[in-house]
């Protein structure tokens, strides 16, 4: 079964590692991640994750970048290194590489958040960190980089 090419997350949800790094996905993804979910490096030391659909469309862009460009063959590296596709198991379990829990500082308190077109894992302590620094720049944030949808 395909997602829906409309596929958005949202929300934010504060799920477990089990014993084995597994993390439980928020039940609202699930149904969105029917041909697996795609986990790579995500800025500020979080970990994305996409469809696979989502991941090859945003990959593809990447990928017409000047390879002749350091900063775009940095972020390419960083972005595939650290990529896997990985298949939820019945309870919705994605085992995460130890490599991209080392990444994002995951040890048992994560936090899910939604941002559209892919989510986040964070460790729970630095998001809250990072939400804190960053809401009161929120409304200024929206002029700026949206003009006029507000």
């Amino acid at each position: 079964m395909t997602a829906p090419a409309s596929t958005h997350f949202f929300g934010t949800f504060t799920p477990r590692l089990d014993e084995k790094g597994r993390l439980f996905l928020p039940a609202k993804f699930r149904p969105l991640l029917t041909d697996g979910v795609v986990l790579t490096r995500g800025q500020e030391h979080c970990i994305y994750g996409w469809t696979p659909e989502a991941f090859d469309d945003f990959s593809g862009r990447a990928r017409q970048a000047s390879f002749t460009n350091r900063q775009a063959r940095n972020f390419v590296r960083m972005l595939f290194g650290g990529a896997a596709h990985e298949t939820p198991d019945k309870q919705g379990r994605v085992p995460g590489s130890q490599l991209l829990r080392d990444w994002a500082g995951l040890d048992r308190d994560c936090t899910v958040v939604g941002t559209g077109e892919r989510f986040e894992i964070w460790d729970s302590a630095r998001w809250n960190d990072f939400s804190d620094e960053h809401e009161e720049g929120f409304a200024d944030l929206s002029e700026e980089i949206f003009p006029g949808i507000f």
